[in-house]
């Protein structure tokens, strides 16, 4: 009991600290360094913002990241991250994906170029052990890893297209993932240590990404997250028994679909609407389903406040299954395939009559 309060104390500390810290760093960028990130002061299609913002907000989650796995080898383990084949390939994929963030950012980088990149951080993770596995053929998870991971990069990217949505829902994933943490007891890792300071991170940031925001994540940080939340999404939501230790391939589908539902269908419906209108789904645009809320008159404040409500409502729902459904069957998959449904029209409909007018 002692150790758990003494714990609670330490993680506490470390997240405000770290929301402190978080804070400081991009007050510091935004005060002396305006002008970077800012790749074409002209450029208003990609960022829904007409007016050019520094896209710095993305070195702060990795430097934090870095400061995360610091932290812990010095106060918990000191050889724990050398010896960890999954956290060394875990700092190395992230590693890659920041570059190339960085990269695309500052000379916006080609789509072939950025798969080819995005494609590596997959294999630099699924080689040190961080895969799927629902399948009895490693090969297919492999090949589910791969799709999903570089399928996330690039929706959490396509998801940062207005102020404070991808923090919002970043900080909505890692959440769950720290409830998931919580009820298997499993507390005290490397991984709890890194997900409290990257969501500290993204709540440092908020202040200033927050409409009217004041600088973006950029590149540098959706292509971070991106890769960050896929590896956490198989080591938390693929792979991760129920609290009776089952692994049920649907019932875990559910939990990883929901709690990724928000970038899975935003990416969705811009790929299907840009396919039907013969456009490329890799050129940025106005057409996603925030802009669409946004052209039906809702506001940018509401439109955040609405789709962290969704991401929550989607977290109370994650919570029932991991808790409380200790008996999966087909009439939970009906009600929760409803559910997912009913949150895809909700969110597609209205891009439909945007590309209509």
């Amino acid at each position: 009991m002692k150790h758990s309060i003494n714990l609670f104390i330490i993680y506490s500390s470390y997240f405000l600290g770290t929301v402190l810290l978080s804070f400081l760093i991009n007050r510091l960028f935004l005060k002396f360094a305006s002008n970077w990130g800012i790749r074409n002061k002209t450029e208003s299609i990609i960022r829904w913002s007409p007016a050019a913002k520094p896209s710095l907000g993305g070195i702060s989650f990795y430097l934090i990241f870095l400061i995360s796995i610091t932290c812990y080898s010095m106060f918990f383990e000191q050889t724990s991250v050398l010896i960890n084949k999954q956290i060394l390939g875990l700092l190395a994929a992230c590693t890659l994906a920041f570059l190339l963030g960085l990269s695309d950012d500052a000379y916006n980088t080609r789509p072939l170029l950025k798969l080819t990149i995005q494609i590596c951080c997959a294999l630099i993770l699924i080689s040190t052990g961080t895969y799927i596995s629902i399948f009895s053929n490693i090969y297919f998870n492999y090949a589910l890893s791969l799709f999903w991971i570089v399928a996330l990069m690039n929706s959490i990217n396509m998801l940062d297209n207005m102020d404070a949505i991808t923090t919002i829902v970043s900080i909505s994933i890692i959440m769950s993932a720290l409830f998931i943490i919580y009820i298997n007891k499993s507390g005290h890792s490397i991984n709890t240590t890194i997900l409290i300071g990257i969501m500290a991170a993204l709540i440092g940031f908020l202040f200033y990404n927050w409409h009217p925001s004041k600088m973006f994540m950029g590149d540098t940080g959706s292509q971070f997250l991106g890769l960050f939340l896929a590896a956490m999404g198989i080591k938390y939501f693929w792979n991760t028994p129920d609290v009776n230790g089952n692994l049920i391939q649907s019932k875990q589908f559910f939990v990883t679909i929901l709690t990724f539902a928000i970038p899975i269908i935003d990416t969705t419906a811009v790929v299907i609407n840009r396919l039907r209108s013969g456009k490329s789904p890799f050129i940025g645009g106005k057409d996603h389903t925030t802009h669409s809320f946004f052209f039906s008159g809702v506001t940018e404040k509401r439109i955040a406040l609405m789709y962290a409500g969704i991401a929550f409502v989607s977290m109370f729902f994650n919570f029932l299954i991991i808790t409380y459904i200790k008996d999966w069957s087909y009439i939970h998959i009906i009600l929760f395939s409803i559910y997912f449904l009913l949150l895809f029209r909700f969110l597609y409909i209205p891009t439909l009559r945007n590309i209509n007018k």
